[in-house]
């Protein structure tokens, strides 16, 4: 029987997937808390903030928010959109990355046209001295990921990918990627996936994500551990410690807004944190699923619905 929690989260990840939510979302623009996790509806919005963070210690990587992106044309924007970020963060001197969502690009229209979209991204990202990071989406499209990581991390360096703990295939998917030398955020994951894929149990995932983390790490592979469980943290301090690895090797991420004292008293032990700050209209579905792992998050919700 599911319990409370298990209910809430379900209810949640639900709602992430509505469409015609989405888009009552971006007519209403943002609200209910929801500026507490985002930077912004716009870059420009967020770039006070991210240089507060940089000033703070802090590193940051940026996501302009978008999911159900159904036409070539707005693909092509939302990539363009990119590169003019990419110049900013480099004009304004940002210690910032970018992480992008293929789907926004054209993922889910053609394989071709993401290509071209990602490849006018990285040769802009290259001259200004940026790294990205693909976002890893549901499983449907974990395998269209990782091939095209592949296909780009061929021709670019500053590439990186977010493998995801909860899926079955992820071990074998980091064993596959090592010969990449890949610089890897891991995550547990954030979408609702079936038992044939994924997962059910937590700790089971939290097993994963140790064994993934150790493994990447100890092939002398760039490690971003993205996660606000201080057991996973711990976990990842003492196996750096036992086995030699410098703290340049790793960094934590974690999303704006959540676990800040945590996230500053990271960083002055010495560690790179990276925070992981959203901007932009199309904040729902993003939101939806912060709201479904942890349901205090719902509090920012209730809040923001009586001080407006």
């Amino acid at each position: 029987m599911l319990n409370l929690q298990a209910i809430t989260k379900n209810f949640f990840l639900f709602l992430s997937n509505n469409k015609t939510l989405d888009r009552l979302a971006k007519r209403y623009g943002t609200r209910f808390g929801v500026d507490k996790l985002v930077g912004g509806e716009t870059f420009s919005q967020a770039i006070p903030v991210i240089k507060q963070l940089n000033e703070d210690g802090l590193v940051v990587t940026v996501d302009h928010l978008g999911e159900f992106v159904e036409s070539e044309s707005e693909a092509r924007e939302r990539a363009q959109e990119a590169v003019e970020t990419i110049d900013a963060m480099a004009d304004n001197k940002l210690d910032c990355e970018m992480s992008v969502k293929l789907t926004s690009l054209g993922l889910d229209i053609s394989r071709e046209l993401v290509l071209t979209n990602m490849e006018m991204i990285l040769d802009k990202a290259r001259e200004r001295g940026v790294t990205l990071q693909l976002d890893m989406e549901d499983s449907s499209r974990c395998q269209a990921t990782i091939d095209i990581f592949k296909q780009l991390r061929a021709k670019y360096t500053n590439v990186g990918l977010v493998i995801q703990s909860y899926l079955y295939r992820s071990d074998k998917d980091l064993d596959e990627l090592d010969e990449y030398n890949p610089y890897l955020r891991l995550v547990k994951g954030a979408y609702k996936e079936p038992g044939v894929v994924a997962f059910q149990d937590k700790d089971m995932v939290d097993r994963n994500l140790k064994q993934l983390i150790k493994k990447h790490m100890l092939n002398g592979n760039y490690t971003a551990v993205g996660s606000h469980d201080e057991e996973m943290i711990n976990f990842t301090k003492e196996l750096a410690e036992e086995q030699g690895i410098p703290k340049d090797r790793f960094e934590f991420q974690m999303l704006y807004g959540m676990r800040n004292k945590l996230q500053h008293d990271l960083a002055k032990e010495g560690y790179t944190v990276r925070v992981y700050m959203p901007y932009g209209m199309e904040w729902y579905g993003y939101y939806m699923r912060r709201l479904a792992e942890r349901p205090a998050n719902i509090a920012f919700a209730v809040k923001g619905i009586f001080s407006r």
